[in-house]
């Protein structure tokens, strides 16, 4: 079973605000004159190739189709997280990133072949028209369902504001399936969600797009409203399963619980391209505790985070190692046709730390009890176990991948578990609470 979520593979910089600047250089030496010589040389072998398929193969190609797989081959072979986006494919990764889209508010899974809905998401057309969990989704439109792909499905009941759709749903209790037409809305996605255990504020953050930050700083505001400051024994900031995002959703979250010091430093080829991003000061929890849940499915913006507050001795990380993904990819959009994405800096730590093919290692290793049937199943193979990994050139001892398991039932969380445990721990003795961030 998996859910649909917005995955952004890594920490991406903003897809509108980013703009390429190229600059000419005289190709001076003998060297370098007989490497782009044989660089046009291969280009030229390249247009041979795709001349004969063009007239030879035995079926017409679709020569769009030739050249975006070339570009994409070029692309993909540089490391895992580089590839080309086609002009829908980049439309879907805009709207991922600004996390609201024209929908119908539900969130769905897949499960033998069915879509199955996971929940309605409050106050949307789907809540509103009654569809519940478990649900299962039979047709769209009057097109049958099964047979489709969990994101063939989810674009089918996506469209335009305004616009309707009906579904046939089969709840389990009814004979005959339910039909129900609904209107598209506007569907904000909701990456943050939070709830008070006792005394404790949990902060869980599902992934890293535009309304991150806002739905974190509202959050905090809540929790401290609902327990009181005075009784709050602190926060935790779960990051589990958290794939990444936009590397600026990372810094400004890292910022809300820091009053100072560097939150984490980009380095690309050339050195003089290196920025580091710094905490502008306040932090929104004013010292309260915190500690940060991380598994293997936590990766790139979730690292960067973690890694920040570890760094700075602000929090406690708690859980298993890392994903391992140190690397910041690019997105440079190219005008109608689509856009790249491309690996152009590693990400570094405050304290100089590459967590490439590495990941974050906890402060306490806290395993779950994994049920028999997935045992082996939870294991996820880090950055380390992709093909292609780029190499941690500072330090050449890899780490693969940890569990990435977390159980449905909160009761029986470990790691959630332990958080409260610790923090608790931390109210009683004040002399181990850590409440500001070292010079």
């Amino acid at each position: 079973m998996r859910k649909v979520s917005l995955l952004i593979l890594g920490a991406v910089i903003g897809a509108g605000g980013m703009s390429m600047v190229s600059q000419t250089s005289l190709l001076s030496s003998t060297s370098a004159i007989a490497a782009s010589t044989d660089t046009y040389r291969q280009l030229s072998l390249f247009g041979d190739v795709f001349e004969k398929i063009r007239t030879d193969y035995v079926e017409k190609p679709d020569e769009s189709k030739l050249v975006e797989s070339a570009i994409n081959g070029m692309l993909t072979s540089l490391d895992p997280h580089s590839s080309y986006m086609d002009a829908k494919s980049f439309r879907d990764m805009q709207v991922q990133t600004r996390g609201e889209f024209g929908g119908l508010g539900i969130e769905v899974t897949m499960e033998d072949g069915l879509i199955k809905v996971v929940a309605p998401i409050d106050d949307t057309p789907a809540s509103r028209a009654g569809i519940l969990a478990n649900d299962i989704i039979t047709q769209i439109n009057g097109e049958q369902v099964q047979g489709l792909n969990l994101n063939q499905a989810v674009d089918k009941m996506r469209g335009p504001i305004n616009s309707s759709v009906t579904l046939k749903v089969q709840r389990k209790e009814a004979k005959d399936p339910l039909e129900v037409k609904l209107t598209r809305e506007t569907i904000k996605v909701r990456p943050v969600r939070v709830r008070a255990e006792g005394d404790i504020g949990v902060l869980r953050i599902t992934q890293f797009n535009e309304q991150t930050y806002e739905g974190l700083r509202s959050g905090i505001e809540k929790l401290t409203s609902d327990i009181g400051q005075d009784k709050l024994a602190g926060f935790v900031i779960d990051l589990r399963n958290n794939p990444g995002g936009l590397l600026d959703q990372a810094i400004m979250v890292s910022d809300a619980f820091l009053d100072r010091g560097e939150i984490v430093s980009t380095r690309s080829r050339n050195p003089e391209d290196t920025q580091r991003f710094t905490a502008k000061g306040g932090d929104l929890t004013k010292g309260k505790p915190l500690v940060v849940l991380v598994n293997g499915g936590s990766a790139s913006a979730s690292e960067i985070v973690a890694g920040a507050l570890q760094d700075h001795k602000r929090a406690t990380v708690l859980g298993t190692r890392s994903f391992g993904k140190g690397s910041v990819q690019t997105i440079i959009p190219l005008g109608g046709n689509g856009a790249v994405r491309l690996t152009t800096a590693r990400y570094y730590t405050p304290s100089g730390r590459s967590i490439q093919a590495k990941g974050i290692e906890p402060d306490r290793e806290v395993l779950q009890d994994v049920p028999d049937e997935l045992k082996g199943k939870d294991e996820t193979k880090g950055e380390a176990g992709l093909r292609g990994h780029l190499q941690n050139g500072a330090d050449k001892e890899e780490r693969g991948g940890s569990s990435a398991y977390v159980p449905p039932d909160p009761a029986k969380d470990k790691q959630l578990t332990a958080a409260y445990d610790f923090l608790h721990g931390v109210r009683k003795g004040a002399a181990n609470t850590t409440t500001g961030v070292p010079n």
